[in-house]
């Protein structure tokens, strides 16, 4: 069956004949047949079948509700807890801007105002790019931006504050012990940085852990806390060690001369340094996130902390070795075979987890395929972007462009769903009602979202499917049953299904 969902019989016709069957994505809501049992924990799908969107639900009950009491009926238990988290969150809006106003007012005091704006301009030019490499990776389940930019913010203000405090008093304890301040670089540095850049991540995980679906999520969170601190970094190079410096000596030509040649090298040449040591702090955060096994929760992010020090303290070591041993072409052999052999390798793995929230849905909504709340071609649609887009496009072609939001917020709810059933079936949640709850409002949600394109598609007749086959009413007013076709035909073909 070709379909974006199934319809209620009632609904408007949208099915297309192809070899026999009807095709076409046809959009609906589906619904098990009266009296049949859902698939092992999950929500029963109403004997009459799920009422179209824009429907009353009355005599519906709500999941956790008893009688079908609607919440705002009972008392809210979580009032206080939701006042408490909403104190917690000022603060920390008001600690980050703190040390967003202390970093700026030093590099000003220390770099001049020339300086700053020059280094602030010149390190902003790679953020908007290094930013969009991480949102390509987290195109199945998109971060909520509120996260995301409390990882930069973390990174940009807090990380590099106190990584400056400690690298500076380090640098005046190695003088008074008659020891080279370059050894900071490589003692203090990568363990002070490495730890305060994921340390923003680290708290985004212990208050908001339902929001990681893997390791992708962790390379994203301690990537943009990299950036953040590569920025401001960057604008202490540039403005300060390039501008400032050559200026006051040679005057503004020298100045921006320097600045040029320092952005070159930190910029177009080691501007992914940073994002790539943290992205191993990430990868040992995402473990974390998607396992029960307490020891695992602890051990991964200690593992991949400790990785990333360990880079970027071979990195830092090699400006060391060259100052030692007067050999520039250290710099070179290790970039050439530790930097870049990292980079693509981290690259590659990305990419390859960059498909796995796609492939999760194939392997966990099927359950909802059987218990009647989604069609076989829903989730085959889901399992590629290509796939995806192309939904989208039919969904704007038959609904326009609030089809195009609905079908997008229908692809994302659905792999919100399928983190979230694996999640319960990986014993990951405490509070199982809690899930259960929250899995029941995903399901209302996707088919709320389903409703603004279904039956939307002419040529399709209305259709109904029950969880093991389709109920189509032909054109002589019939209704039949249909068994699936073994590959569901969807808005670019599939091969393979797994039910």
């Amino acid at each position: 069956m070709s379909e974006m969902s199934p319809q209620p019989q009632s609904a408007p016709p949208s099915a297309v004949p192809a070899a026999g069957m009807p095709a076409g994505p046809a959009t609906g809501l589906p619904g098990a047949p009266a009296g049949s049992p859902p698939a092992a924990g999950l929500p029963a799908v109403p004997a009459a079948g799920m009422p179209a969107a824009g429907m009353p639900t009355a005599g519906m009950p709500t999941a956790g509700m008893p009688g079908g009491m609607p919440p705002g009926a009972m008392p809210d238990p979580g009032r206080r807890k939701r006042r408490w988290r909403l104190v917690g969150l000022a603060a920390m809006i008001v600690f980050i801007a703190g040390c967003a106003i202390a970093m700026t007012v030093f590099l000003g005091f220390n770099i001049g105002v020339d300086g700053l704006l020059l280094g602030t301009a010149a390190a902003l030019l790679p953020v908007p790019v290094l930013i969009g490499c991480f949102m390509w990776l987290d195109r199945y389940e998109p971060e909520p931006v509120g996260y995301l930019a409390f990882c930069f913010a973390w990174g940009a203000f807090v990380a590099t504050g106190t990584a400056l405090l400690v690298n500076s008093w380090s640098a005046y304890l190695f003088e008074g012990w008659g020891l080279s301040e370059s050894l900071v670089a490589v003692l203090v540095a990568p363990f002070i940085e490495e730890t305060m850049k994921t340390l923003g991540p680290v708290l985004l995980l212990w208050r908001r852990r339902r929001e990681w679906s893997g390791i992708t999520d962790g390379i994203v969170y301690c990537g943009l806390s990299a950036i953040g601190f590569a920025m401001v970094e960057n604008i202490l190079y540039l403005g300060g060690h390039g501008y400032a410096a050559s200026n006051e000596q040679y005057g503004p030509a020298s100045g921006a001369q320097q600045l040029l040649l320092i952005f070159i090298v930190r910029i177009l040449f080691t501007g992914f340094a940073h994002p790539l040591f943290t992205a191993m702090a990430g990868i040992g955060l995402g473990v974390a996130a998607r396992t029960a096994a307490r020891p695992v929760r602890w051990l991964a992010p200690i593992a991949g902390l400790l990785v990333a020090m360990m880079i970027h303290g071979t990195w830092n070591l090699l400006p060391s070795l060259v100052a030692a041993t007067g050999e520039t072409v250290v710099l070179l052999y290790g970039y050439l075979g530790v930097m870049i052999p990292a980079f693509f390798g981290t690259v590659g793995f990305a990419i390859w987890l960059r498909g796995w929230e796609g492939r999760l849905t194939e392997r966990a909504l099927p359950a909802y395929v059987r218990a009647g709340w989604l069609s076989p071609p829903e989730v085959a649609t889901l399992s590629s972007l290509g796939r995806r887009h192309a939904a989208r496009r039919w969904a704007k072609r038959v609904a326009g462009d609030a089809g195009l939001r609905a079908m997008r917020n229908f692809q994302f709810t659905a792999t919100k769903l399928a983190l979230l059933r694996d999640g319960m079936d990986r014993g990951l949640f405490k509070h199982v009602a809690t899930a259960e709850a929250e899995e029941r409002a995903l399901l209302d949600k996707v088919t709320a979202e389903r409703a603004v394109f279904v039956g939307r598609d002419p040529q399709t007749p209305p259709a109904r499917w029950d969880g093991e086959r389709y109920h189509i009413t032909f054109p002589d007013g019939v209704s039949r049953p249909i068994e699936a076709p073994t590959s569901p035909v969807v808005p670019i073909p599939i091969t393979t299904y797994y039910r």
